[in-house]
């Protein structure tokens, strides 16, 4: 094996580690140590491209999400647009554009109705979505912004306390002395 310094082997010795196919007058290749016909070197240390599934056999590839592209392949999943050194968000674990995501995928924001766009910050709450902005995320009653707040969700729809949720202001809990005249006791039924 000539490529491979003064390293000898009988003919049927020099075989791929992996399928074992005797590799006397085909292409092989050598890594960590070890022999590998043409395919299994492939298959084994070369990336797949996230698109297509075919081996990426270009030195250069797009590395993204923890996964490859050919240079070629990463584009926005809708209008094919190349995404190439551009911003897009992972849509159905495929890159889609901003302009496309905003348009198929961004989903409304509860307060609003307006799509929650890529560049918008969003806020959260038992599967329900709003902009994080204070006009949006805020209580349905008093418009308290709600943004690192506790807050009580009732029928998808947000408060800062239990007394705005019951609908109720929190000043009508407490009585001043000129209302007390006209206070009525409480029935003994009660």
């Amino acid at each position: 094996a000539s490529r491979l310094g003064d390293q000898f082997w009988h003919p049927s010795c020099f075989s791929c580690h992996f399928c074992h196919q005797p590799l006397v007058d085909l292409i092989y290749f050598q890594q960590d140590g070890r022999i590998y016909c043409g395919r299994h070197h492939a298959e084994l240390f070369r990336p797949r491209c996230a698109s297509c599934d075919q081996l990426i056999f270009m030195e250069e590839c797009i590395e993204a999400e923890g996964r490859r592209w050919h240079l070629e392949h990463f584009c926005c999943l809708e209008c094919d647009v190349p995404l190439r050194g551009q911003r897009y968000v992972m849509a159905s674990g495929r890159p889609c554009c901003c302009s496309c995501f905003e348009s198929l995928f961004a989903e409304p924001c509860q307060a609003c109705g307006d799509p929650i766009g890529a560049d918008s910050e969003e806020a959260t709450h038992q599967g329900l979505r709003w902009h994080a902005r204070a006009a949006c995320f805020c209580c349905s009653r008093c418009r308290r912004p709600l943004r690192g707040q506790p807050l009580v969700c009732r029928r998808g729809r947000l408060f800062c306390s239990e007394t705005c949720s019951l609908g109720r202001d929190a000043s009508s809990t407490t009585s001043d002395s000129s209302d007390s005249a006209f206070t009525s006791a409480p029935s003994p039924d009660a």
